[in-house]
């Protein structure tokens, strides 16, 4: 950061004004000056409740100049939930701003202090920062974990860690890096902010996500790259055609999560590539495109990096993934497994005051993912799902994310979410998917039951019992698709869901009769399991 301290080129674009990266580093200067200041000299943890604004930036580079701590606060939680994330990270001191202030009314947040940066004069002043030698171990940020799976962690993030990403992903100053995901979540820090940083290029924040805006954005700017998470990709391709759509200056677009459909739509649509990548907040497994790699692929481990597909239960490597003559995978069962970084415990930094957690992922010597995957015989590794995402359904385990690619096929489907929900009879689960159409009104049960005994790949169990269809799946802060609400409503919705009575039969509407039966049923099945429990 200190090397872009006398750098003329432009560091950062906001909503029509500039600062170049001498400007932004000044920026930074001032308010680190005022950091160690606010604490007599001891660094404190300072949350950011923001949006993508140019106070944000300078606030990280704050923190980082001082020897302070950041914690990205995610702004979509409330109450406390929020007040829990930032007394579990200690924040002496919150940075926000009128809009975000009323967030933190009213909840008990002990002695931390809460700072307006509305207005900057308060929080900087015009001497020049103490010197600072940082170590490599020491901690910079906290970022947590997007929450998709259970409660939110905080994962420790070191300036050792921050200089690594700054070095990382080819780009120059001539690049221009559209920054429209939220600076609380790691997507945007190391794939855009901090490589930015490093090599001197230009960051154009937008204070939010808008997918209409998205492309009118980057060809006003002359954006090099974009990199998206979760269902951004698809809410861009969703917006109508532009016959300015290829006129811009991207060189590819990081789009992890994105669904085949959407990237290849992005591709065509506007002339740029996308790969999908593999990256967590954790750091410590990653996986890098290459050319000529199957487009569903997430590409393959780091250089240096011994990645394998484990079976969680044995520790033993799963077997290689088969595929027809058509890509579909023949051997889901036995292929998938947990991706684990079996070399890559060093580059995981722990989760802040949870050490259990920290456990969890570090047993046996081996970094756990908490992500499914496959491998094929050549070392390319594919995404599979979440471990959360495991289905066992008469007996057989597998993922989510092989059977949601299948759903995706079907004809007028935007995306699929595909979970586990309970069955009333045993301690296994049911198949239930939630399909989003542009209009749920034109679902045909039969035509999906015919489509559905159509797929060559389809495993026997995988067939959904359930089938809820919405005009528009839920998703978070980061745009992943909020499984968690799903899973927690079932087949208990408004929105019309079809279900199978008896598993062999067809699908038809679920009906009030049919929800008052199945809850009977649940009630049944507890009442004899707790019997048997008893005797």
């Amino acid at each position: 950061m200190l090397a872009r301290a006398n750098d003329t080129n432009t560091g950062l674009v906001f909503e029509g004004e500039s600062w170049t990266w001498a400007d932004v580093v000044a920026e930074m200067s001032a308010r680190a000056t005022w950091l160690r200041a606010l604490t007599a000299g001891r660094p404190p943890h300072v949350g950011v409740l923001l949006d993508n604004v140019p106070e944000y930036l300078f606030a990280l580079g704050a923190t980082i100049l001082s020897g302070s701590v950041l914690v990205g606060l995610n702004s979509t939680r409330r109450g406390d939930e929020l007040a829990t994330d930032i007394m579990h990270t200690d924040c002496a001191v919150i940075l926000t701003d009128a809009g975000h202030r009323p967030l933190l009314e009213g909840l008990d947040l002990g002695s931390t202090r809460i700072v307006e940066v509305d207005d900057p004069s308060s929080i900087t002043d015009g001497k020049r920062p103490e010197a600072f030698a940082p170590s490599p171990d020491d901690l910079a940020l906290l970022l947590f974990t997007s929450g998709s799976t259970g409660a939110p962690k905080a994962v420790r993030v070191t300036q050792g860690r921050i200089a690594r990403s700054a070095r990382g992903f080819g780009f120059s100053s001539a690049d221009v890096m559209y920054c429209a995901m939220p600076l609380f979540h790691g997507n945007a820090l190391f794939s855009s902010v901090f490589p930015a940083m490093g090599c001197g290029a230009s960051i154009v924040l937008r204070r939010r996500f808008s997918a209409s805006e998205c492309m009118p954005d980057i060809r006003s700017t002359s954006a090099t790259f974009f990199a998206t998470i979760g269902r951004a990709l698809s809410f861009v391709v969703g917006t109508p055609p532009d016959p300015h759509d290829r006129d811009h200056h991207l060189r590819f677009v990081l789009a992890p999560e994105s669904s085949l459909s959407d990237m290849a739509a992005f591709e065509h649509r506007f002339g740029c590539k996308v790969f999908s990548g593999y990256g967590s907040s954790e750091n410590a497994v990653i996986f890098v495109p290459k050319p000529g790699l199957p487009p569903d692929a997430l590409g393959v481990p780091l250089e240096g990096l011994d990645v394998a597909i484990v079976n969680p239960e044995t520790g033993e490597e799963c077997e290689a993934a088969r595929f027809d003559g058509s890509g579909k995978l023949l051997n889901a069962g036995d292929a998938t497994g947990e991706i684990v970084g079996r070399n890559a415990l060093a580059r995981f930094e722990g989760y802040y005051n949870n050490p259990e957690a920290t456990r969890e992922r570090s047993r046996h010597g081996w970094y756990w993912s908490g992500d499914l995957g496959y491998r094929d015989e050549q070392g390319v590794f594919f995404f599979a799902g979440r471990t959360i995402d495991w289905l066992r359904v008469d007996g057989e385990n597998f993922a989510s994310a092989p059977l949601e690619r299948i759903l995706a096929r079907f004809e007028g489907v935007t995306g699929v979410a595909a979970f586990g929900v309970p069955d009333e009879r045993t301690a296994d689960d049911q198949v239930m998917a939630v399909v989003e159409l542009d209009d749920p009104t034109r679902f045909d049960p039969s035509a999906f039951d015919e489509f559905l005994a159509a797929q060559p790949d389809l495993g026997t169990k995988w067939a959904p019992r359930y089938v809820r269809v919405v005009g528009e799946l839920p998703v978070g802060a980061t745009n992943k698709v909020n499984k968690r609400a799903l899973r927690e409503r079932g087949w208990r919705v408004d929105d019309p869901v079809y279900w199978r009575p008896d598993r062999r039969a067809s699908l038809r509407l679920m009906s009030p009769g049919d929800v008052a039966g199945l809850e009977a049923s649940f009630g049944l099945h507890r009442q004899v399991n707790h019997q048997g429990a008893d005797a």
